[in-house]
């Protein structure tokens, strides 16, 4: 399986929810809308359509999303977050989830797609991970504290984690769940 960085991710975590991401999800509205960006295979929006969320599953493999199409909750959209122009704009979401997946310039319009009260959870490959494989490149492997220092000026931080983990297999990554502050109408 590859990523949308051209690099081999493990077959062992394929299919499988992110532990982080099932836990934290709790968090967001019951039966809610949801990003799920970059999904792949859609192993999380999966999971979250069998738990009632609403689910959006956007990535730029139309092929991935194809076993996402019939299933209920879900919707699909095939996009190139990186190239193209930011399909949600004026969208609000409930919740956001982004796993494995790391561009920059969007960092910002995750902030902005949240409704009042909506919950990002948010892990990646960091710094130290070319240790274990891929990826590799510095542009795809966050920096340390990243994810703390872009959101915690914007959303309340309800957990952060960052280090090396041996669970599903060796690697470094870097972890969070923030939640956007309420606003008065």
């Amino acid at each position: 399986m590859t990523n949308h960085s051209g690099n081999t991710v493990p077959l062992q975590h394929e299919g499988i929810p992110s532990p982080w991401i099932c836990r934290y999800a709790q968090l967001i509205h019951s039966g809610g809308q949801v990003l799920d960006l970059a999904c792949g295979g859609g192993r999380h929006a999966r999971w979250l359509a069998a738990n009632n969320w609403r689910v959006n599953a956007v990535d730029r493999d139309a092929v991935a999303l194809a076993g996402l199409q019939q299933l209920p909750n879900i919707s699909t959209l095939v996009a190139d977050l990186e190239n193209d122009i930011w399909p949600y704009s004026g969208h609000h979401f409930h919740g956001i989830v982004v796993s494995r997946y790391l561009h920059r310039p969007l960092l910002p319009r995750l902030i902005e797609s949240l409704h009042a009260g909506g919950v990002l959870i948010y892990e990646t490959f960091m710094d130290g991970n070319e240790r274990f494989g891929r990826p590799k490149n510095l542009d795809f492997l966050l920096r340390s504290n990243e994810l703390l220092e872009v959101f915690s000026p914007h959303l309340t931080i309800i957990a952060y984690q960052q280090g090396e983990f041996q669970e599903p297999g060796p690697a470094v990554i870097q972890r969070i769940c923030a939640v956007s502050e309420q606003r008065n109408n």
